[in-house]
């Protein structure tokens, strides 16, 4: 089953409205809820607000740089994938976008976007699984000596 088919969350941060209506009225036509701002002082108190299941950031957003945020992002929420989504390629090379989930350059197609949105999505619910059940084991078996459980 596609993340799609499951109401995924996906919040767009970019300072310009129109790439913020492109994107939502794309994603939404694909089965994606869609939260947008182009304020991006809030951003931080927004994805607490909304809890989305992916963040879609823009890098040069006027006063705010993305690659800052993106740090914000990953300090509060860690499992949460990010994909930077800017006009200027270079920035794919600075390394704090290694911080990101994905790098994809803004085009009036939005295919590659589309792609990388669910590659992050299912490889999150990857993620998830694993932790619960790394979890629930431990809960399981405390205090238990763990060589007791090697293959």
């Amino acid at each position: 089953m596609s993340c799609r088919e499951k109401n995924k969350k996906i919040f767009i941060a970019d300072d310009e409205e129109v790439v913020c209506e492109l994107y939502a009225e794309e994603l939404s036509s694909e089965g994606y809820e869609v939260v947008s701002t182009s304020d991006c002082g809030k951003l931080m108190d927004m994805i607490e607000q909304y809890k989305p299941d992916l963040v879609v950031l823009d890098i040069r957003m006027g006063e705010y740089n993305g690659l800052d945020l993106l740090q914000g992002v990953r300090n509060a929420y860690d499992t949460m994938p990010v994909i930077l989504c800017s006009a200027y390629s270079s920035y794919k090379y600075d390394l704090r976008s290694i911080a990101a989930d994905s790098y994809v350059v803004k085009s009036s197609d939005l295919t590659e976007l589309k792609i990388q949105i669910n590659m992050a999505l299912e490889a999150r619910v990857s993620l998830l699984a694993d932790k619960r059940i790394k979890k629930m084991e431990t809960q399981d078996y405390q205090g238990v000596p763990p060589a007791i459980f090697v293959g």
